[in-house]
């Protein structure tokens, strides 16, 4: 690599660096609904102390402050969404400022099988007595907390970063639907009854 490329990666990793310094160092003002705030600590057990954006404008709170690569994979995991979404006819609600995604600590970081899984102890709730009840709750990848806001939450990732993406399209399904068909989205709340993801083809 020659000098120019050399310093154009240089001022590429600099910008990097200020940006996920601004995210960081950005004062938690809480742009979303105090009540979607106060549930997503409910279900977690999270304090959400850092807020900030992905690059294409999602808002974002977080424990923990997210690296550029799990911002990213959120944008990407959107911009899936938005183009499922628009294939379905469904196009209310497909900004991604709509979006807020809760950030929360993992309770589990592998699966029964041993596979890297970032997921969310919840109530068992519709699912007890299933193949998903581990004892009074289940482990999910993510939880929609508030459809009207478009507000969802998901485990922190170290790494996996298509997974990030997989768990935000999904989620971000039943808010498309929320805005879009109130009668496919009552159909498809829960899994309890079967089905799963992808809802949209």
């Amino acid at each position: 690599m020659g000098d120019f490329g050399m310093n154009r990666y240089s001022f590429s990793l600099r910008i990097v660096v200020l940006l996920a310094a601004a995210f960081v160092c950005s004062p938690v003002t809480y742009g979303q609904s105090r009540g979607a705030v106060a549930e997503a600590q409910r279900v977690s057990g999270d304090r959400f102390a850092v807020a900030g954006r992905t690059p294409r404008g999602a808002q974002v709170y977080a424990v923990n402050p997210p690296s550029a690569a799990m911002l990213n994979a959120i944008d990407r995991g959107l911009t899936d969404l938005f183009a499922v979404a628009r294939k379905n006819g469904y196009n209310r609600g497909l900004n991604y400022s709509n979006f807020t995604v809760f950030i929360g600590r993992a309770d589990r970081t592998k699966d029964s099988s041993g596979r890297y899984s970032p997921d969310i102890a919840l109530g068992a709730a519709q699912y007890a007595g299933s193949v998903y009840d581990q004892g009074g709750f289940i482990y999910a990848a993510g939880m929609v907390i508030s459809p009207g806001t478009g507000a969802f939450l998901i485990a922190e990732h170290t790494r996996d970063m298509n997974r990030v993406s997989d768990v935000v399209r999904y989620e971000g399904e039943h808010i498309v639907l929320y805005n879009n068909d109130r009668r496919r989205f009552q159909a498809t709340l829960d899994h309890s009854q079967g089905g799963g993801h992808p809802i949209l083809q």
